[in-house]
């Protein structure tokens, strides 16, 4: 079925965002709650017209019955998960689109809380069931997400002539767009000589190419495009979804076994076809692209994947200016991102993107009408969405 504007955004909400572990004493499940009341609040409805969870599972966990007792749900109709290693987010609002399209539930929350107190976020990624493919990457000594995003990297390098200089542009780039968030929990300037000067963590990737260790929570609600119009924000409808990719990309950064027409960009490019034709709508109509940041070179990876630039393209398409908000051609991640305002599973992108279509942003994009929040991945599937004003 197509969710073609059947549905939309009509509340954004979220805690306040923590660095690693200071968002103590308070629980995770106390920040998931603060983000889905704010987003109630934002949207001008009642908690007890929410009738449904779509969450993505690859972030924090999270418990549809727990959330129901602490807020005082009186029905609930829809609950589900979408799964996938970065940017699972945008998925879980196609698939609370898809419920609400498909008349299962009425207003449907999408949210993600991240509290990293007891173990980093990192740490999850660790526990899939255990394969020969860990012993051959743990004698290799790549034990960590950024070993695994520094080996994608050297391949950017090596096939593209991708250098530092295009991830510098990207990080600095988004520095310059969080500074003026008040939620950003990066704020101060970072010049080229901070990002060459910075400790190398796994190389070719510094300090500055790996997205931010924090903690917090984001909520987005969904309804009916019926609905939404008669409520306090005008309706961001979702145009289209998309949840998949390249099979044979299957875990992905965690088992390196992917051939080499899809190691260096992923594997979403099956999806963003998909995604595009659902929309009926080109790379050349988005006027604003809130792309998944785990790590620089995914920016990289992602503009050339959803059509921006051509493959192998995304470096010098960086370095002319072309993300830079609000100068450029397409502004990628206004918010800051997860290099620079919050790591919070990328529901942070989507997010951003309603306030875009609302016009509220901080960063705002002049005359936006279409916002794209894509996904690379670092497991399948990946997602992406399409919104519109």
């Amino acid at each position: 079925m197509m969710i073609k504007d059947k549905a939309a955004i009509v509340g954004v909400g979220s805690s306040e965002y923590f660095k690693r572990g200071q968002s103590l004493p308070r629980t995770e499940h106390e920040l998931f709650c603060t983000a889905v009341l704010r987003a109630v609040d934002d949207a001008g409805i009642s908690v007890d017209e929410i009738d449904g969870f779509a969450c993505y599972c690859g972030g924090a966990s999270f418990d549809p019955g727990y959330v129901a007792q602490t807020i005082g749900l009186k029905e609930l109709h829809f609950g589900a998960s979408v799964s996938g290693g970065a940017n699972g987010a945008a998925g879980s609002v196609g698939l609370a689109a898809t419920a609400v399209a498909t008349g299962q539930a009425k207003m449907v929350v999408s949210a993600i809380s991240v509290q990293q107190a007891a173990a980093r976020m990192s740490a999850a990624y660790y526990e899939h069931a255990h394969s020969a493919e860990d012993d051959a990457l743990g004698a290799a000594g790549v034990f960590s997400p950024g070993n695994m995003a520094a080996l994608v990297a050297r391949r950017q390098m090596h096939k593209y002539g991708v250098t530092r200089e295009h991830w510098a542009e990207i990080a600095i780039s988004q520095r310059a767009n969080a500074i003026r968030r008040p939620s950003s929990l990066q704020r101060a300037p970072l010049t080229r000589d901070d990002y060459f000067n910075a400790r190398m963590l796994s190389d070719p990737l510094c300090l500055f190419d790996y997205g931010l260790e924090s903690d917090g929570a984001v909520a987005i609600i969904t309804t009916s495009a019926e609905r939404a119009r008669d409520l306090r924000h005008p309706p961001v409808y979702i145009t289209a979804s998309a949840i998949g990719g390249d099979g044979r990309w299957g875990r992905g950064i965690s088992w390196m076994g992917m051939p080499d027409d899809i190691f260096s960009n992923g594997p979403a490019a099956p999806a963003a076809r998909s995604l595009y034709s659902r929309a009926g709508v080109g790379p050349g109509d988005v006027d604003v692209a809130l792309f998944f940041d785990h790590f620089t070179p995914a920016v990289l990876a992602q503009l050339e994947t959803y059509g921006f630039c051509g493959e192998g393209e995304g470096g010098d398409f960086v370095a002319d200016g072309h993300i830079r908000w609000p100068s450029g051609s397409i502004p990628v991640n206004t918010h800051g991102g997860n290099l620079s305002e919050a790591f919070i599973s990328g529901l942070t992108h989507v997010r951003e993107a309603v306030e875009q279509l609302r016009g509220t942003a901080v960063n705002q994009v002049n005359g936006a009408e279409i916002a794209l929040v894509g996904g690379t991945a670092t497991s399948l599937p990946s997602s992406s969405i399409i919104l519109r004003r």
